[in-house]
């Protein structure tokens, strides 16, 4: 057998039957296992080689190379991202190609430093020297030639929302006059603001569904689909399209939910339409607004005091308020000595605790109730009687639980992975009978486990302390709060999406920049009808032709060792008759 590859490096490769050892005649079985090993390494090259480009360091050598900027100005701190994406291909039913950009150890591109720019409200004439790090940190990384056609965005989130509107103003008045004049990006009065939670809501779903790649409509069999009735088209016009993923999300102080309202929506009353304005979102993501494949419609809810550390803080409180009124009224001193504690079924079993102020301070004891624990919460929810709504009586469209897909973060995900292992699809059977179990181990076998690194290494004592509440406490926000049903089998907790941590920065850079595959269209519209094929066909690069010679010389391998196994064999037959 004689073998060659010219491309892409050149090789020759030669096997005789004479020298080929006995050995190497194998039975079809350790073929076929030969073959199946191909088969499985060839697939897992092809899937590396899929992940392979978002994780290589970006080339700015590329003249064909956008960046944009987004600075995240939080409540505890700043972040800059840098953005990076190829030319658009002309095509007006694509966005724009958006990545993170990557240094050359191959790492993203970001910077945060502390405090938060709310710190400066007393000082605002400080916010732009404040924000020059960032920029002076991507300034760098991004050529110069690029710097004035490179888009700057500064967002500022929750610190700065809960200033006067005055203090506000002088911050971002600052930024606005002093930043074109030390920096030369694409920058203009509107490219910084304060956005809302409703915008921010909106941003982390953007950026989540792009990741997972539910923008691309290029018809897929394998792919969910959802029927949608156009937003803002008076002929209710409608589009089948790939299914997005809602997004639950729980943190130490509030919970989140942003999902897709494919159908048009009914309202009990004018009041609760008026209600719904407020939670809905409409938009358009395609380059040209007159078409409708990228117009979603989109409920977004943010609940503050919701999340796992406030609803602990609000059981807590309303403990010792209760505890107080009891021991008042009956004469007693339940819970003020640790040898009369009061019993708390959301602590694991035994755990001793003490909370309040130390005029008011309370000792606790758990039972590691679970159904307990969970009865007890469900007032902290807030709800109400009332058609279509959730947590705190707020609306809540309906959501077509038997077509829909949910993807659960920070709190969900550390509730079902730290200590229960459960991290992933979520099936709520398995869920509560783990977090029984859980709650009903004694404190000092929960610590033994946890000496022994039993748990996530993340995971210290307060998530093991705490566990059992917010166990319960998500339980009941997402079946009894967002009536989610317990047979719901589409929730995937997650800490990443792809391996990836998504920031609401890339939905805010992508929303912002869709109008920008404007500039390219005219001079792609000759390519527009190959643009597809084109993109399609450039797969057939260096690490395919090489993929592809590699599978032919083992299948030929294959097949000659095959025809020699039956020489093989014939000669050996021949022999026999010979003796006979």
């Amino acid at each position: 057998i004689s073998i060659s590859c010219l491309f892409p490096a050149s090789w020759h490769f030669s096997l005789s039957p004479v020298v080929l050892p006995r050995f190497l005649l194998p039975s079809f079985r350790q073929l076929l296992l030969l073959g199946l090993l191909t088969g499985v390494m060839g697939l897992l090259y092809l899937l590396h080689l899929g992940r392979v480009p978002d994780m290589e360091a970006t080339d700015t050598n590329n003249p064909n190379l956008n960046y944009g900027l987004v600075v995240d100005c939080g409540s505890s701190g700043s972040r800059v991202f840098v953005y990076t994406w190829p030319r658009h291909n002309g095509n007006p039913h694509e966005l724009l190609d958006i990545k993170q950009m990557r240094d050359k150890h191959r790492k993203p591109v970001v910077m945060k430093i502390k405090p938060g720019i709310s710190e400066y409200a007393s000082t605002p004439d400080k916010a732009s020297d404040y924000i020059s790090p960032l920029l002076s940190f991507a300034a760098q990384h991004i050529p110069k030639n690029k710097h004035q056609e490179t888009p700057l965005y500064i967002l500022c989130t929750a610190g700065m929302r809960v200033l006067p509107e005055s203090q506000q103003e002088a911050l971002l008045e600052d930024l606005r006059t002093d930043i074109p004049v030390n920096f030369n990006f694409l920058f203009s009065d509107s490219h910084v603001e304060v956005i809302s939670g409703k915008q921010e809501g909106v941003y982390a779903w953007i950026g989540i569904n792009f990741v997972l790649g539910r923008f691309n409509h290029v018809e897929d069999e394998h792919e969910a689909v959802v029927e949608v009735q156009v937003p803002g088209s008076d002929q209710q016009e409608t589009l089948v399209r790939k299914r997005t993923a809602g997004v639950l999300d729980m943190g130490g102080v509030s919970t989140q939910i942003a999902y897709e309202v494919p159908k048009t929506v009914s309202f009990a009353s004018p009041q609760q339409e008026e209600i719904a304005k407020n939670l809905l979102a409409e938009f358009n993501l395609g380059c040209d607004a007159h078409r409708t494949e990228h117009v979603y419609r989109v409920y977004v809810s943010t609940f503050l005091g919701f999340g796992g550390n406030a609803a602990r803080q609000r059981y807590e409180e309303n403990l010792i308020s209760t505890t107080q009124i009891q021991n008042k009224l009956l004469g007693q001193h339940q819970g003020e000595i640790a040898d009369s504690p009061i019993l708390d079924p959301c602590l694991p079993a035994d755990l001793q605790d003490e909370v309040g102020p130390q005029e008011q301070r309370v000792h606790l004891r758990g039972t590691g109730d679970f159904d307990r624990c969970r009865l007890l919460l469900q007032p902290f929810l807030n709800r109400t009687n009332d058609t279509s709504t959730s947590l705190n009586g707020v609306y809540q469209p309906p959501i077509n639980f038997t077509n829909s897909q949910f993807y659960g973060f920070s709190e969900f995900y550390y509730c079902t992975e730290d200590v229960l292992r459960m991290g992933g699809d979520y099936n709520s059977t398995k869920y509560s009978n783990a977090a029984k179990s859980y709650c009903a181990t004694q404190w000092k076998t929960l610590k033994e486990r946890f000496d022994r690194g039993l748990y996530a290494s993340h995971a210290d004592q307060h998530r093991l302390k705490y566990q059992c509440f917010k166990s319960a406490w998500m339980y009941e926000v997402l079946h009894s709060g967002f009536v989610f049903p317990a047979a719901y089998e589409n929730l995937r907790t997650a800490l990443l999406v792809y391996d990836k941590e998504v920031q609401w920065t890339l939905g805010a850079i992508l929303y912002r920049t869709r109008f920008l595959p404007l500039r390219d269209i005219p001079q792609e519209s000759l390519k527009g009808s190959h643009s597809h094929w084109h993109r399609s066909f450039s797969f057939m690069n260096n690490h395919y032709l090489f993929l592809a010679c590699f599978l032919v010389v083992v299948l030929s391998i294959l097949l000659y060792l095959l025809r020699l196994r039956r020489i093989h064999k014939r000669s050996t037959l021949l022999r026999g008759s010979f003796i006979i």
